[in-house]
């Protein structure tokens, strides 16, 4: 069928996939589109941009439909970039759509395809990237959002193997959390980890997307998750999530709890990434031979640790920074069989401020996304 602009809004959605107009290509029915872009530290401005030419050979746009936000937004915002950046900057790095438009030589994808989209300018062509490790590629462009224009766009053109075909059924507001967060995850337990059925986990910070992620990706292999949190709300919603022992450390020294549980052995594995506030607790809570992952640092990067205690002990330390096209497949797939995110709030585009507040709050169970 074919549908005008605003009817195939509406279809495409929720995921579903329909034979869509060219409205990118025809500047009577769309000249321009909108753009959430940071203009100075802490100050975004919704824009109007020209909408995107033609796609390219090897290359089709997509109509973004929602944007999941990180610490990654948070630092960005903040003015916290690894590297240089110019302003003004389209923000937003994980994100879900529909294929709006394909380019000549594009055989992977359709119009209508719901999809997300890798959020790495990575090269295609390095060994790291012809061996599947995009996450560690060796000239990449910088990183969507943070060091370079990402998603927070109505249309955006993408080389096609950026872009991953997602299942259908599954909400856009569940895809946009598959790119960064429950990839992140995947990455972290699975590839660096070795998490395995039935072992003992340490997961830190229930409430936080990544660690709402990983009770629900441990539980599902059959682990005993100990996770932490900062009031009894959060508690009863990790309880909730399948948590088995659940830790207040405003109240409580988590190591010292984790022993107790676990009759002075420790975990066979500790998800970390709220950096130096829990990192030698995190330590004293492994067992020896024990495997401790990390992808964070939001407490803060410093730390001081004890030498002969990680090698008398026998820890080994995974360093985790975002995932590989393979891992998001792979999460997509966990999603089509049920296993999805836990949202805590969604906002509008011109809100995505008011999302950010939200994760600096720390009040969040779950990811914050945003919805086009």
């Amino acid at each position: 069928m074919t549908v005008d602009c605003e009817t195939y809004d509406l279809l495409v959605g929720d995921g579903g996939p329909v034979a869509p107009v060219n409205c990118l290509q025809n500047p009577e029915i769309r000249a321009d589109m909108r753009a959430l872009t940071l203009v100075a530290d802490r100050k975004l401005e919704l824009a109007e941009l020209p909408a995107p030419p033609a796609p390219g050979a090897g290359e089709l746009q997509v109509r973004v439909k929602a944007v999941g936000l990180n610490h990654l937004d948070l630092w960005g915002y903040r003015g916290m970039a690894f590297a240089k950046r110019k302003l003004p900057l389209v923000v937003g790095a994980e994100a879900a759509g529909v294929v709006a438009a394909i380019g000549a030589g594009v055989t992977s994808l359709a119009p209508g395809d719901p999809v997300v989209m890798y959020g790495a300018l990575t090269c295609g062509t390095c060994k790291a990237c012809r061996e599947g490790r995009d996450n560690l590629c060796e000239n990449i462009g910088g990183i969507m959002g943070f060091h370079v224009d990402g998603f927070a766009r109505d249309v955006i053109t993408m080389p096609e193997r950026l872009v991953i075909k997602a299942p259908a059924g599954i909400a856009m507001r569940d895809l946009a959390c598959a790119p960064i967060a429950f990839a992140t995850v995947e990455h972290m337990l699975f590839d660096n980890a070795k998490l395995r059925p039935g072992e003992l986990i340490l997961i830190h910070a229930a409430g936080s997307g990544i660690g709402s992620a990983a009770i629900k990706m441990a539980k599902a292999i059959g682990c005993t998750v100990i996770t932490t949190v900062g009031d009894e709300a959060k508690a009863e919603k990790a309880r909730a999530l399948g948590a088995d022992h659940v830790v207040n450390y405003r109240t409580d020294r988590f190591e010292h709890v984790v022993r107790k549980i676990t009759t002075k052995k420790g975990v066979d594995v500790v998800f970390e990434h709220t950096g130096a506030e829990t990192f030698n607790g995190s330590l004293l809570s492994l067992k020896r031979g024990g495997r401790l992952v990390t992808c964070g640092a939001t407490s803060g990067p410093s730390i001081t640790f004890n030498l002969m205690q990680l090698f008398q002990q026998q820890y080994k330390i995974f360093g985790s920074f975002g995932a590989s096209i393979e891992n998001i497949r792979t999460v997509l797939a966990k999603m089509a069989g049920g296993l999805l995110p836990v949202i805590d709030t969604e906002v509008a585009l011109a809100d995505l401020e008011r999302g950010l507040a939200r994760i600096e709050s720390r009040q969040v169970f779950g990811k914050v996304v945003v919805n086009f």
